[in-house]
């Protein structure tokens, strides 16, 4: 029995555990939670630039293959174009006899090779576009005007020297006049803007839609 009451007279002498209240405890819970979800992040991210780097490495390695001397193949796929962009050769006479180019041809343009018949809906569609450019045409628009001519007139120029190419030998000549009777007006059209001269625009442009009938028609 004393040793009984010595265990109760220690057991009153101890202070009493305090009672930690809920949001203390969950507190401590949420600061362990959050130390692992960091932790996890961390190994995360790094597992992320490990593969990051694993794919550039390999990536770099992929291109070493196919380079010789340490210059790349790319140029050879013919979907890359390392310099200037080449400006495409004529071989029929549809250039200006005096100048032997033409005023409206813009640079720096790439026309793709879309065959033959690819061209020939070109001329169509982009004839088709400058009829209906007339609605635009206006004392104040001339710029635009302008700009729109020389794009559209540029892919013109070069489809029609391919259509001519593969043309029959009876089909070459008609389609030669009519290339050059085109173009002809596309530069008289064109003096017409860049001056800012609309009645000789409106009157110029009437004698060019003509000649884009006539394309179209042609091209259908």
């Amino acid at each position: 029995m004393a040793h009984l009451a010595n265990l109760n007279g220690v057991s009153e002498t101890l202070p009493a555990v305090p009672n930690l209240p809920r949001f203390q405890k969950f507190q401590k819970r949420a600061k362990i939670i959050g130390l692992i979800d960091h932790k996890a992040e961390n190994f995360q991210d790094q597992a992320h630039i490990t593969r990051r780097l694993s794919l550039g490495l390999a990536s770099l390695a992929l291109i070493g293959s196919t380079s010789t001397n340490g210059v790349s193949l790319a140029e050879d796929n013919g979907l890359w174009v390392t310099g200037p962009l080449p400006v495409p050769p004529v071989y029929n006479n549809i250039a200006n006899e005096k100048t032997g180019t033409r005023s409206f041809l813009k640079k720096a343009i790439y026309i793709a090779n879309i065959g033959t018949k690819g061209r020939i809906h070109r001329l169509k569609r982009y004839a088709f576009d400058l009829l209906a450019m007339a609605d635009l045409i206006g004392p104040d628009t001339l710029n635009y005007v302008r700009k729109y001519l020389r794009l559209k007139s540029t892919f013109m120029y070069y489809d029609f020297d391919n259509v001519i190419s593969a043309a029959a030998p009876t089909d070459k000549q008609p389609l030669t006049d009519l290339a050059n009777r085109l173009f002809d007006s596309f530069e008289k059209l064109e003096v017409a803007v860049s001056t800012k001269n609309f009645p000789q625009t409106q009157s110029t442009y009437a004698d060019t839609a003509v000649i884009l009938h006539e394309v179209m028609d042609r091209m259908a």
